[in-house]
């Protein structure tokens, strides 16, 4: 199987999993029934399954009284295998098809004898079907396609490397030519390959593109299909129609999502939903313009205007049906290549904990990533050409009295550089700009003395 990030947090979970059961969520085909199914057999005495889509029988376990007894009851008859207590692991897979689990899953966690984890592929769009949520017994945990330092990891990078790499950022030295053409070649690998898993695997055991490409399409006509079988009948066309656009749309010159390009009487009001209903699912990224590019960004923003991006890279490229992986895989990411550039970023910075937002002005011009990161406001451009150190855009919002930006990168092909109070970066550096986390405990008490 390959790495993934994500292990590491079900082991966190496990420490806790008497507390609460885990609820795993994400797009279709992004590797959470392998990933459980490999931490359930590694970490647990005893594993089960149950898949709501392939057996449609599996739902009548939660028919009837939804108490603890009843429901193991069920359970353990229709599993036909031993459960220990204190140490099992039952996945309940894609329970968007059966919302009964969530509602009872407060009754398993509170009776305590076995751990539980949910997945779904469209949960974020099939939440109305549930009765009651299971607040406060139930952990929400996102995942996504591999990021880049995953993708590296899969084609065998070492851990050495990585932490190389990684003080090169630290420390905002020079990488070695050597290892800085390599990486670049594998992040030019990454853009066509992107991070589905089973595309990756297809690369990393054959190398054969072609069949990395079949692999893609198929997974965007499974999109497709959902759109078909999930969104409501009144929502299935622009649902659809927004999917197909998303490449020609982001490959006009600002990148904004057009409206008026699918249908000339289009208004926002009249779409939201089923914009809303890609990002839930998973398979879009939304980018929110903002009125002024500072803190708090989310109190800033303009739903009516933003950009989409594709969940995951290789698709992207996949979508585009002008066979441009050649070009991508030999390196030349011109400014013709600019949206592909800006989807990896956009994906990548998701998976590492950000929302994302830009700016666009007459006056300022087009600010490519607006980022809040903890109590900082970072300014990130994404150059595809030679001329990277060019960016008037960036300048002129530097020189904005009462606007601050902790930080401004520029990530583009070249190595490390740092001029005045403008960061260069290679592409590759991205896997290490991550969203600060929250501490695992914050405690903060009064002395009252004698009040």
């Amino acid at each position: 199987m390959l790495k993934r990030k994500a292990y590491d947090e079900l082991l966190k979970w496990k420490t806790n999993a008497k507390e609460k059961a885990l609820c795993i969520i994400g797009a279709r085909q992004i590797g959470k029934t392998t990933l459980i199914r490999e931490f359930g057999k590694n970490e647990y005495e005893c594993f089960a399954e149950i898949n709501f889509v392939t057996d449609e029988n599996a739902s009548k376990i939660f028919e009837g009284q939804l108490t603890a007894e009843t429901i193991i009851t069920n359970l353990t008859a229709y599993l036909q295998q031993p459960l220990e207590p204190g140490k099992t692991l039952i996945l309940f897979d894609e329970v968007q098809e059966c919302p009964q689990v969530r509602t009872a899953i407060k009754f398993l966690v509170e009776d305590g004898r076995f751990d539980y984890i949910e997945s779904g592929s469209l949960l974020g769009v099939r939440y109305k079907d549930i009765k009651s949520y299971p607040v406060g017994f139930e952990q929400i945990m996102q995942m996504y396609p591999l990021d880049l330092e995953e993708y590296l990891w899969a084609n065998g990078i070492q851990d050495k490397t990585i932490q190389y790499l990684k003080e090169c950022y630290e420390k905002q030295t020079e990488v070695s030519e050597t290892v800085h053409e390599t990486l670049c070649k594998l992040f030019y690998s990454y853009l066509v390959v992107g991070g589905m898993p089973e595309s990756v695997q297809i690369y990393v055991d054959t190398h054969d593109i072609a069949k990395v490409i079949s692999d893609q399409r198929s997974i965007l006509d499974l999109y497709r299909l959902d759109i078909a079988k999930y969104a409501s009948n009144t929502d299935k066309s622009k649902i659809k129609a927004i999917f197909d656009s998303i490449p020609s749309q982001l490959n006009e010159k600002n990148r904004r999502f057009k409206l008026n390009s699918i249908n000339s009487n289009a208004r926002h009001i009249r779409y939201e939903d089923s914009f809303n209903w890609l990002a839930d699912a998973g398979v879009a990224i939304p980018c929110y313009n903002v009125t002024e590019p500072q803190q708090p960004l989310q109190l800033n923003e303009k739903r009516n205007l933003f950009k989409l991006y594709m969940n995951d890279v290789g698709l992207l490229c996949a979508s585009c049906m002008e066979n441009i992986q050649f070009d991508l895989l030999m390196g030349n990411v011109d400014v013709n290549m600019g949206s592909i550039l800006e989807n990896v970023f956009a994906q990548n910075l998701r998976s590492n904990g950000f929302e994302l937002y830009y700016y666009d002005s007459k006056k300022i011009g087009e600010l490519d990533f607006i980022l809040q990161k903890g109590l900082s406001t970072e300014l990130l451009e994404i150059k595809s050409g030679n001329d990277f150190k060019k960016h008037s855009a960036m300048d002129r919002a530097l020189k904005v009295d009462n606007w601050k930006f902790d930080k401004s990168i520029v990530f583009s092909k070249s190595n490390i550089q740092k001029e005045e109070n403008i960061l260069y970066l290679p592409w590759y550096m991205i896997m290490f700009f991550r969203q600060e986390k929250m501490p695992e405990k914050m405690i903060y008490q009064i002395d009252i003395g004698d009040l």
